[in-house]
């Protein structure tokens, strides 16, 4: 199997770090990462550190409490108030450079402060094609991306994380909060606590893969293709359009094209993708 050299690799790779922060949110590719880590490096030479935060949504960060207990590691959370940072609450396209910036700067200077030689970060290959400007904030700083250096995709990583017994093989993916309002559009607390009652709604009723787009007024629902068909069920829908207007939504409507990532950089021109493309 091309993924078990690949995690060959990935070992061979991280053996030679010594001391290591791991940046863990509990979603698939960084507890994957994290228990690579202690696997090679072990306990005592690894820290996961969380960030909590008003667009990290408190059931993340609850799950991930509970897997880095199941593994084993050291771990600490830290608090980052992205909205108090220049250039985040405005929403612009950079946006995740100023949060990213902030972010991994705080984990740089607890490594350093704690004495681990490196902080890394479960990236992985499809990360590169993506519009991602948090990407450039993590190379300026010197954090590591292990999973993206020795090539492994997405796919790679649930199916070893799967042949590894990890929960989080099947997880949806996930993204900050923030990724949910069209760039301009400035971002507040209570928008972000919204959309974040509006998700756990469509959890609550059994969708797997969902994101809530906030564009003012106007709830722009994204499912899977696959469970598109479900709001058909007139008494589901009912209960999602009642449910989102009672969150303070006018407009409820449900993106046929489906869920895919990062579908609010659909509206960037290709000019402004390449300024932070890696």
């Amino acid at each position: 199997m091309v993924e078990m050299e690949k995690l060959e690799r990935l070992k061979s790779y991280i053996k030679n770090l010594g001391r290591v922060v791991v940046a863990f949110s509990g979603g698939v590719d960084s507890t994957f990462l994290l228990k690579v880590c202690l696997d090679v490096l072990g306990k005592e030479n690894v820290l996961a550190v969380t960030a909590r935060s008003s667009t990290y949504p408190a059931k993340e960060l609850e799950e991930a409490l509970k897997l880095v207990e199941r593994l084993g590691a050291n771990h600490e959370i830290i608090d980052s108030e992205e909205l108090e940072i220049p250039g985040f609450s405005e929403n612009p396209p950079e946006r995740c450079y100023h949060c990213k910036r902030e972010l991994f700067g705080k984990l740089v200077a607890m490594a350093r402060e704690k004495g681990f030689n490196f902080v890394l970060d479960g990236s992985n290959m499809d990360d590169t094609g993506d519009f991602r400007p948090g990407m450039r904030a993590k190379d300026e700083l010197g954090v590591l991306s292990p999973l993206k250096e020795v090539g492994l995709t997405k796919a790679d990583i649930r199916a070893l994380s799967r042949e590894m017994g990890l929960p989080t093989w099947n997880k949806p993916s996930f993204a900050c909060l923030a990724s949910r309002f069209p760039y301009g559009e400035r971002i507040t607390a209570e928008k972000l606590g919204r959309v974040e009652r509006a998700e756990a709604l469509l959890r609550e009723l059994g969708f797997y893969q969902y994101r809530v787009r906030s564009h003012g007024d106007l709830a722009r629902i994204e499912v899977s293709p696959g469970e598109i068909d479900r709001f058909f069920d007139g008494a589901l829908r009912e209960r999602v359009v009642s449910g989102l207007k009672k969150l303070g939504f006018v407009y409820v409507s449900l993106d046929l094209a489906g869920y895919r990532t990062g579908s609010m950089n659909e509206e960037l021109k290709e000019g402004e993708k390449k300024l932070w493309k890696n």
